[in-house]
């Protein structure tokens, strides 16, 4: 819901402060509407449904995947599209993917969400809107913000949503802001006083290569955002994750893995490889190639794991998200 509207019309009606919060508590632990605020007095709820509507996004669809995954496709009160996914793990985690744009001007060539027309930054209540569609469903316990948008260009609105997260159920050392290393983000995430984890959307260690796959690094070159992310760690002692897509003939050889393990101080990163999930730009890399290429980065020192696929049948998967419905 949108927590300033909520607060305005509180103070419109004379009610006391801690009706905010009574109000925030409920909606934080799953509640559908404001019927069920059953501490807040019959007239309050009728007016609040009145006059705040109980979430600033507007499902459109949503859809499941074989594998437990939920998309939702939500539309914000402007007609922006947003999209959302629940991931569901057999260790009974429950992480959410948050967007922080509709849409993103970044464009990186892998990505589907780069394809679509930028539409502008989400608010801190449209991305807490996100967790707690899902919250309505089930407890939720990880955060990522890996969905649309660059979180470090919307940072201020992210931290916002992240100040409240924990009382959904989502800890801040859950919480992890993904970043294809849009500089001034990282530097400012650094100064913080929330354990945030970093994620860098990293993808080639050659500049050219980068410069190719994600054109952002030509404005924020490869060195100069891992020496921010080197400061991340050393500030923060908290190691950062990189995502690396794997794309057939691009990226994946071995001595890419040679170059990718050289760049990187074994003691500050985690390498994640990402299975390429198709949107019409490259092929994925094999199996075959992607355990040589993680066995290459081992061989160096540099900590690395394979990412399980979720919900691809749904175009729900890392990479994937493009406001498009499917049934």
């Amino acid at each position: 819901m949108d927590l300033d509207l909520l607060q305005t019309t509180l103070d419109e009606l004379g009610q006391p402060r801690f009706r905010h919060k009574q109000v925030w508590a409920w909606a934080a632990r799953g509640a559908h509407g404001y019927d069920e605020m059953t501490d807040l007095p019959a007239a309050l709820r009728d007016e609040l449904a009145e006059r705040v509507p109980f979430s600033t996004l507007e499902v459109q669809h949503q859809a499941e995947s074989r594998d437990g995954t939920v998309k939702t496709l939500f539309r914000t009160r402007d007609g922006r599209p947003v999209e959302a996914v629940l991931m569901r793990y057999r260790d009974g985690r429950r992480s959410l993917c948050l967007s922080s744009q509709s849409g993103c001007p970044l464009t990186c060539t892998f990505c589907a969400t780069g394809t679509m027309k930028f539409g502008r930054n989400l608010t801190a209540s449209e991305i807490l809107d996100q967790a707690l569609h899902f919250r309505r469903i089930e407890d939720v316990d990880h955060v990522v913000f890996m969905g649309m948008g660059e979180p470090m260009m919307n940072l201020d609105n992210v931290l916002a949503a992240c100040r409240r997260l924990p009382d959904v159920g989502v800890t801040h050392r859950r919480t992890a802001i993904s970043t294809v290393g849009w500089l001034p983000g990282i530097e400012r995430l650094t100064e913080t006083d929330m354990p945030i984890r970093l994620a860098l959307s990293l993808h080639a260690a050659d500049e050219a290569l980068r410069s190719q796959i994600m054109p952002v690094n030509d404005r924020y070159p490869l060195r100069d955002v891992l020496a921010a992310c080197d400061r991340f760690y050393a500030r923060k002692r908290r190691k950062v994750f990189i995502e690396y897509v794997m794309l057939k003939g691009v990226n994946d050889r071995y001595a890419q893995a040679v170059q990718l393990a050289e760049a990187l101080d074994p003691k500050a990163y985690k390498i994640n490889l990402i299975p390429y999930n198709p949107t019409g730009s490259y092929d994925g890399s094999s199996r075959e190639a992607i355990e040589a290429f993680r066995a290459a980065l081992e061989e160096h020192g540099i900590e690395a794991t394979v990412r399980l696929t979720r919900g691809q049948d749904i175009d729900a998967a890392c990479g994937q998200l493009a406001a498009k419905a499917l049934a």
